[in-house]
């Protein structure tokens, strides 16, 4: 029989710094507490991270977070999992992160985005790309995204949690033996809201796509 799991509630800080969104306060978990990998959990599977050297996608990020907002995302095949991304060695964005950013991977084997809408600062300038805003959603497959805050009104069904993430069998992609994970049949998050570092997909179908710099980013 279906399930599904509703978010409960806490706060946390949002990530400051130069080349984060113009989006501040704290951060509502209350909307997707059940989205946010444990820190406990986090904490003994970045050793094996390191040690392995996961990443959560394959190749070095930029450093530069980038943010995404949607209206609603119902996806088919959800899976996450805490990862670890890497900068270039000596980085200009750096900071004191070492080079290092812990993320949670949230994968979506065939997903739909309505009014996608992704910013990144460029230093006091937004670049911001729109698209499903008319009517058509944007359609995702084997969609992978790093992030290092996520919120919503987020449902499952069928949600298993603290699954090893190498034995998914829900979604394409796995994340390393010992590592906390979770999955589910279905997902559905309106009000989304993630800051990322990295995404990669198959398919990213985006119609009515529209390229701007503006002074505001998503929020």
């Amino acid at each position: 029989m279906a399930s599904s799991s509703d978010a409960t509630a806490s706060t946390n800080e949002r990530p400051e710094g130069p080349a984060a969104s113009g989006r501040r306060g704290r951060v509502r978990l209350k909307r997707a507490a059940v989205m946010a990998v444990p820190a406990t959990a986090v904490a003994a599977g970045l050793m094996i991270l390191t040690a392995q050297g996961a990443l959560g996608v394959q190749f070095a990020i930029s450093g530069m977070p980038f943010v995404v907002t949607a209206d609603k995302l119902e996806g088919e095949g959800f899976a996450q999992y805490g990862s670890l991304d890497h900068m270039i060695e000596n980085s200009p964005n750096e900071g004191d992160t070492g080079g290092q950013v812990l993320v949670v991977t949230s994968v979506v084997k065939n997903g739909k985005l309505t009014n996608l809408c992704q910013s990144v600062d460029l230093g006091g300038i937004q670049l911001v790309l729109s698209a499903g805003d008319k009517g058509t959603p944007v359609s995702v497959k084997n969609l992978a995204i790093d992030s290092d805050d996520i919120s919503g009104d987020a449902s499952f069904n069928n949600i298993e949690i603290g699954r090893d993430s190498s034995t998914f069998d829900k979604v394409d992609q796995k994340g390393m033996p010992g590592v906390y994970g979770q999955q589910a049949d279905t997902v559905t998050i309106t009000d989304l809201y993630q800051h990322n570092y990295a995404a990669t997909a198959a398919v990213f179908k985006l119609p009515d796509l529209h390229m701007s710099f503006t002074s505001e980013g998503c929020d």
